[in-house]
């Protein structure tokens, strides 16, 4: 894993395809950092930290969960602190674990090849819900950055959450850009309201999950040219 630095204030991890491990966000704040989504599993949050050590920086005392998915929020016992959630990200978490069983872990790790390898020779499956879960909106105040964490219409979940620091220019947006898993295919009309939410920040850049950071102007090319 390697980390990026966006500026003295923010940084990303590298992603990874073959573990379909998304890149991991950080924001450093005066009085708190913050972190941008838990992670796949344990091993891959602990790489994540072990990053922020080599770069001399702290632990995140809150990570925010930009939606439901496993390789975004797995790894959320193990974080250091606190987790923060939206409503409905919160509940697909507890619809996830009251479904819970040998069978449905099996199913669960038949899904894609990349969940096979992130919980290869039998790694325990932990799934926790947030410790603090928000409705539509929320607000943190790092002592010097404001983070404006809030809802938004994804063609690729229900439980987008989008994390916007105006002060720097960047929002993190998770996989909300892409088509729903598995088959990718993304509803034009909930692209369109995407478009809207990005199109309405005063930013120069956006961090996604699994892809390079983007330039406003490129993401929103992409999404308003996809077939």
């Amino acid at each position: 894993m390697e980390l990026y630095k966006y500026s003295d204030r923010i940084y990303y991890s590298a992603y990874e395809e073959e573990r379909d491990r998304p890149a991991l966000g950080y924001i450093r704040g005066e009085k708190f950092s913050v972190a941008i989504d838990a992670g796949h599993s344990d091993d891959h949050l602990n790489e994540f930290y072990e990053e922020l050590k080599k770069h001399d920086l702290p632990l995140p005392s809150l990570t925010v969960i930009t939606h439901w998915h496993w390789d975004h929020s797995f790894a959320m016992h193990a974080i250091n602190g606190l987790s923060v959630a939206n409503k409905r990200t919160n509940e697909h978490l507890l619809e996830f674990i009251a479904e819970r069983s040998p069978e449905h872990d099996k199913e669960f790790l038949a899904l894609d090849p990349s969940i096979a390898k992130e919980y290869i020779n039998g790694k325990e499956i932990v799934v926790i819900p947030a410790d603090i879960v928000f409705e539509d909106e929320l607000d943190i105040d790092t002592g010097d950055l404001k983070i404006r964490c809030f809802t938004a219409v994804s063609p690729h979940t229900d439980d987008a959450t989008l994390i916007y620091v105006p002060e720097e220019r960047v929002v993190f947006f998770g996989d909300a850009l892409s088509g729903v898993f598995p088959t990718w295919i993304a509803d034009k009309g909930k692209t369109e309201e995407f478009i809207k939410a990005i199109d309405a920040l005063q930013v120069d850049k956006c961090i996604g999950g699994h892809w390079p950071i983007y330039n406003k102007e490129d993401l929103l090319y992409e999404l308003r040219t996809r077939e």
